[in-house]
């Protein structure tokens, strides 16, 4: 063993670095220092220096043997890097911690732990990394709930070793990083015992937005997040005014707590499952400190965060690395020069931007990377550091697990590659050798075929009166006559659509928010609503949630700048995946809908043109991000017009509705397959074909199953009375027309419950 003088310091307090240390204590130690010099809320700790290191490589003589090892690395082959990495490796992990470096780290531990030996966190901090042109995301390892002299030298041991990683060793290779060049420093810190952690980005990642911050949330210690496995609450707050734009509550099934002395893999408790994980206030107070945490640094940062015992800590900061321009690639065609589908069929979150299409590799872990070949489309559970070779190969990335900042987010930003994670069903619903389309700035996926797409069309109505136990609503629109329609015969309102209030409020919401207006949009929103809510009393207002299609959007002011010109509008950007896509502009909605709420509980929300259960569910969890669940008289339905909404209406009722509504006019043209806009095929469309009928019935009837509401709100009940008096058969709940059907169709429903009472 070689012995060396020691001339620099081998440890140094958090106090006593910032960042301009990075030669001496790395990245994320110079950073951590900088912030508690700074006054932010940093767990205490200190950084053993690169001096440790270097004495650790020397003494043990391993630094020649480490260089000849690397001669030999050649990161495109797998059984190559594996076998570099594992040599180093073993070899540092059986050397000896010199006795000077050892003596140093315990008396540090000691004075950071106080009486008792305390639990540390150990995270590795490389020279190179954490810098605006790399951020070395998961390179190296971090041990957390570490206590006791033995066990904290030893984790420091892991750390250095784990500078050699294959990930690490691909890393630098892929960014002309010299291995010779990289130290590395460790951190020992307080370990937070976190009830909710997460990462917070001050710049949107996907989009670059500098206007937004972005919170991400799970219950437990956020190794969860960094690794994928389970997705995140995402909350997004507007700079400078902190306003909440928009909350996605995941239901989260298991946590990584400390149990004893051992971290573990545990089941969060049923009851807070679906439940926001941070507070308003609590989103705000983060917001506020990331915000001020880019000023300090003057460049957007990547944030990581921890909550114990109702405080508020920063464990780490780092620059965003992936602020590039996402020029749009080319969507690919394949040898038949087919194009991609205008439907997804496949959702998650936008983890990185651009599109690709290709070939699916389903991978069921990293032993089969050599499998993806490039242009492939990778399609994993979750893509920890060990893809990374596959990764760099591969057309897009797609994964079931996971957020915006998960590991597989960050290295895909990084390196360019369009990704979409969090889908939960990619693994199932894509298949090996499928073709598709990835969108990596919009979360979805397409098949690699074309669609034929329609477009819609109108009827018209007619009049008459009475009292019945099937409730009659009527469809509104127009604030003019409401007070007159309220004194109407009439039970309450089964459609209220949003459209024309937003059209009045004279700008697109992505305007209001971009110029910071947003309250005011929501406070006329709010206003418009109360009108109906008010002059309705007791009777229900069943309010339709904005399902403007983007030629209608483009028509607003400044509506241009924010929507994309579709073929086909009608089957396009629209409905409930418009809400998933832009929850900033859904909550508006939500916020309106909340505070007109707090003096008018008759006001329910009703969710538009729903394409799967798991669309739903993801909206019905944006919903509960604002609280409206919480009191009994909130009603939350589903429109039927869609025929998936049928064939699947039992799993959707599943997701939580308390109703639904039959929109028949889109229902039948879509079970039709006839425009009902195209004057050219109008003798083809028919709300009344038997088709349309067993819908219709069979949505009433799965509704009386399962015991939720059933309605029906489309132009046909408001124009034949053979079909009301089937609806009233089959055991409707409600029944909404037009304010001038509303006296006729009473009528005709009053005379088929007499016949029903008589056993006719």
């Amino acid at each position: 063993m070689v012995k060396t003088a020691q001339t620099k310091p081998l440890a140094l307090k958090f106090s006593q670095i910032d960042k301009h240390d990075i030669p001496i204590v790395g990245g994320k130690s110079a950073n951590l220092g900088e912030m508690t010099g700074a006054g932010f809320p940093v767990p205490d700790g200190f950084a053993v220096t690169v001096e440790a290191y270097d004495i650790f490589l020397k003494e043990n003589s391993l630094i020649e043997p480490i260089n000849e090892i690397l001669k030999d690395l050649d990161v495109t082959k797998t059984e190559s890097l594996a076998h570099v990495s594992k040599s180093i490796q073993n070899r540092i992990k059986k050397g000896t911690v010199p006795k000077v470096v050892a003596e140093e780290i315990r008396a540090f531990y000691k004075k950071l732990s106080g009486r008792r030996p305390d639990y540390i966190a150990a995270r590795s901090s490389a020279t190179a990394e954490d810098l605006p042109g790399a951020s070395f995301a998961g390179q190296q390892e971090t041990y957390l709930n570490v206590k006791g002299d033995a066990n904290v030298i030893d984790s420091v041991r892991k750390c250095w070793a784990s500078l050699f990683t294959q990930r690490a060793l691909f890393y630098r290779e892929q960014n002309n990083i010299s291995h010779k060049k990289v130290k590395i420093s460790v951190i020992i810190q307080k370990m937070i015992q976190s009830e909710v952690s997460g990462v917070i980005f001050t710049v949107d990642p996907v989009t670059n937005d500098k206007d937004k911050i972005i919170i991400e949330a799970v219950w437990g210690l956020g190794e969860l997040i960094v690794q994928g496995t389970v997705v995140p609450d995402r909350y997004v707050v507007q700079k400078e005014t902190f306003s909440i734009l928009s909350k996605q509550i995941s239901d989260q099934k298991k946590q990584l707590i400390m149990v004893g002395s051992d971290t573990r893999e545990e089941k969060v408790p049923e009851k807070i499952q679906s439940k926001p994980k941070l507070s308003d206030e609590e989103i705000v107070d983060l917001a506020k400190i990331a915000n001020k945490i880019q000023k300090h640094y003057y460049f957007p940062q990547d944030i990581e965060w921890a909550r114990q015992n109702k405080t508020l800590y920063i464990t780490q900061s780092r620059p965003v690395t992936t602020l590039k321009s996402s020029k749009k690639k080319e969507v690919k065609v394949d040898e038949k020069g087919v194009s991609a589908a205008i439907t997804p069929i496949l959702s998650g979150i936008s983890a990185s931007p651009g599109i690709g299409s290709g070939y699916v590799k389903l991978l069921k872990s990293p032993k089969e990377i050599d499998r993806i070949k490039a242009g492939d489309v990778l399609v994993a559970e979750m893509t920890s550091p060990d893809y990374v070779p596959a990764m760099k190969k591969a057309a897009a990335i797609v994964t079931n697990t996971g957020g915006q900042t998960s590991h597989a987010a960050i290295v895909s930003r990084e390196l360019g590659i369009p990704c979409v994670v969090g889908t939960k069903l990619a693994t199932s619903t894509l298949k090996e050798g499928d073709l598709v389309t990835v969108d990596g700035e919009k979360g979805q996926i397409y098949l690699g075929s074309k669609v034929k797409l329609e477009r819609p069309k109108k009827v018209k109505e007619k009049i008459i009166t009475k009292k019945t136990a099937t409730r009659l609503y009527v469809n509104l629109a127009q604030k003019d006559r409401v007070a007159e329609i309220a004194r109407k015969n009439v039970d309450g309102v089964g459609l209220l659509r949003a459209e024309f209030m937003v059209a009045d409020i004279g700008m697109h919401p992505k305007e209001a928010i971009a110029n910071k207006v947003q309250d005011t949009f929501i406070n006329k929103l709010a206003t418009d609503i109360s009108l109906f809510c008010k002059a309705f009393g007791d009777r229900p207002v069943v309010y339709r949630a904005t399902d403007f299609k983007t030629n209608e959007y483009r028509q607003l002011p400044g509506g241009k700048k924010w929507e994309p010109e579709e073929s086909n509008p009608m089957l396009g950007f629209r409905g409930a995946f418009r809400y998933k896509a832009s929850p900033e502009v859904f909550t508006l909605e939500l916020k309106a809908i909340k505070k007109v709420r707090e003096k008018y509980k008759n006001l329910w929300l009703m969710i538009p043109f729903c394409r799967s259960p798991k669309e739903l569910a993801d909206v019905r969890r944006i919903v509960g991000g604002e609280g409206l669940f919480e009191t009994n008289s909130f009603k939350f339905w589903m429109m039927v017009e869609l025929p998936v909404n049928v064939i699947l209406l039992r799993e959707f009722i599943r997701v939580g509705i308390d109703g639904v509504s039959i929109g028949s006019n889109d229902l039948s043209m879509l079970i039709l397959g006839t425009d009902r806009d195209n004057s050219e095929v109008t003798e083809a469309f028919d709300e009344r074909s038997p088709a349309v009928l067993w819908a219709i019935k069979k949505t009433i009837k799965t509704c009386l199953k399962y015991g939720v509401s059933s309605s029906i709100c489309g132009q046909a009940p408001s124009s034949y009375d053979d079909l009301v008096q089937k609806l009233v058969k089959w055991g409707v709940t409600s029944i909404s027309v037009n304010p001038d059907a509303i006296n006729r169709v009473r009528g005709v429903i009053a005379e088929k419950e007499k016949e029903i009472i008589r056993g006719k």
